[in-house]
């Protein structure tokens, strides 16, 4: 029988998630000097766009109506998937690699909705997601299949809650590396910096925000609200990765969670602030370096 904590733990994402945007924006205009937008921006920014109505162009067809629907309930089912705690809503053997193909779903509806649009600018982002994507999907399910074998369980809870200090402290190398490398993933699945800019407004230069330009009104917010569900659940890899909170009792490695998901907006805040974008030729040399980790930790956990 499902209990409060496993309903609480997708709950807490949906709710807290676009208050990462928040946070990040705070973090970047505190280094600028600036004094930043409102915390809850993102908040107001979806109740906004909820209440305006969508435009569509006359070349679009259903695929492009579907997938900011298809988008979020991709990412809401994976965030049932991902634990904060010791369980979650959804959890069987092998569930990470459902995880991963809805993420791919998602990827998929939005290259597919902006092809359909007929813009060559958006048709040119969908080619760089595509490609960078190719490169980071490797990354994070070699990632994952390390953390299944050193915990010797294919479902997410289990391995996360086997990620004990005495895993740790075995086999710190391994996981350092796959923390290393989800680190650059959730740079790059994100569109932060230095892969993307979220905040450019040059078309010749976007990845992410370029396939959504013909997006309006609530399908825009849905967009908006599941990439802000997506940076929170990556956040929560990784803080799984480098936190041994499946031995914490109760409800401790939950709130322990949420506050290291939240800390880790304010450090890529930091990056944000302190690095300048890469050149579009340079982001396959970083991807390539989160591949390459992971399969040294990969090795490592087979020599182990």
């Amino acid at each position: 029988m499902i209990n409060l904590k496993e309903i609480f733990q997708p709950l807490a994402a949906m709710l807290l998630a676009p208050l990462l945007f928040g946070i990040i924006n705070r973090v970047k205009a505190f280094f600028a000097g600036r004094r930043g937008q409102p915390l809850l921006q993102s908040y107001y920014d979806l109740w906004k766009l909820l209440n305006k109505g969508a435009v569509y162009s006359t070349t679009t067809s259903w695929v492009f109506r579907a997938s900011p629907v298809v988008c979020l309930a991709a990412v809401v089912i994976v965030a049932c998937i991902i634990p904060l705690g010791a369980r979650n809503v959804i959890s069987f053997s092998g569930d990470f690699v459902l995880a991963v193909y809805l993420l791919g779903l998602m990827r998929f509806f939005m290259v597919i909705a902006a092809l359909d649009t007929g813009s060559s600018f958006e048709g040119m982002g969908a080619s760089r997601e595509v490609q960078f994507s190719m490169l980071a999907e490797p990354a994070l399910f070699i990632g994952l299949a390390v953390l299944a074998r050193l915990t010797s369980s294919l479902s997410l809870a289990q391995a996360f809650s086997s990620v004990t200090p005495q895993v740790w402290a075995s086999h710190c190398a391994t996981l350092l590396l796959v923390a290393a490398a989800f680190v650059i993933i959730l740079l790059a699945e994100n569109a932060r910096i230095p892969v993307d800019d979220p905040n450019t407004h040059l078309e010749l230069t976007m990845i992410h925000e370029v396939m959504v330009l013909d997006n309006s009104g609530p399908d825009f917010a849905f967009i908006m609200y599941a990439a802000a569900i997506k940076l929170w659940l990556f956040s929560v890899l990784l803080v799984r990765v480098l936190l041994p909170v499946g031995s914490m009792p109760g409800w401790a490695s939950v709130l322990v969670s949420i506050t290291a998901v939240l800390l880790i907006a304010v450090l890529v805040g930091i990056v944000e602030s302190c690095m300048a974008r890469l050149r579009l030729i340079k982001v396959p040399h970083l991807l390539f370096s989160a591949a390459a980790l992971a399969i040294l930790a990969l090795v490592f956990a087979f020599r182990d």
